[in-house]
């Protein structure tokens, strides 16, 4: 059960290996995930995001962190609305979602 006292949604940038029956397009060779994930502290968003990844079969190779809603708005970023609806999804479901997608092909 999400706790709105202590978790927070992160925002997560995912960099994606091949796995075999991974579910990519055919001819990328990896891809980005845009994720918000609600949890307790970063390294458990980054935990649970990873598991979840990997649970549907992919093969996430890097997280990079770019902080909550409240730290990326003290750093100077704008925010839209559609982006803080998806956060406060996340935080209401407890969940992980995966906002945006980019595939990597052959140059």
């Amino acid at each position: 059960m999400p706790d709105p006292a202590t978790d927070a949604v992160f925002t997560l940038i995912v960099e994606l290996g091949r796995a075999p029956g991974d579910g990519l397009p055919e001819g990328a060779l990896g891809g980005a995930l845009l994720c918000y994930a609600s949890a307790g502290s970063e390294a458990e968003a980054v935990r649970e995001t990873v598991a979840l990844l990997k649970s549907a079969g992919l093969n996430p190779l890097e997280v990079t962190a770019q902080g909550t809603l409240a730290e990326r708005r003290a750093a100077g970023e704008e925010i839209g609305a559609e982006e803080e609806a998806l956060m406060a999804r996340a935080a209401a479901e407890d969940a992980v979602i995966v906002a945006q997608k980019t595939w990597f092909g052959e140059e």
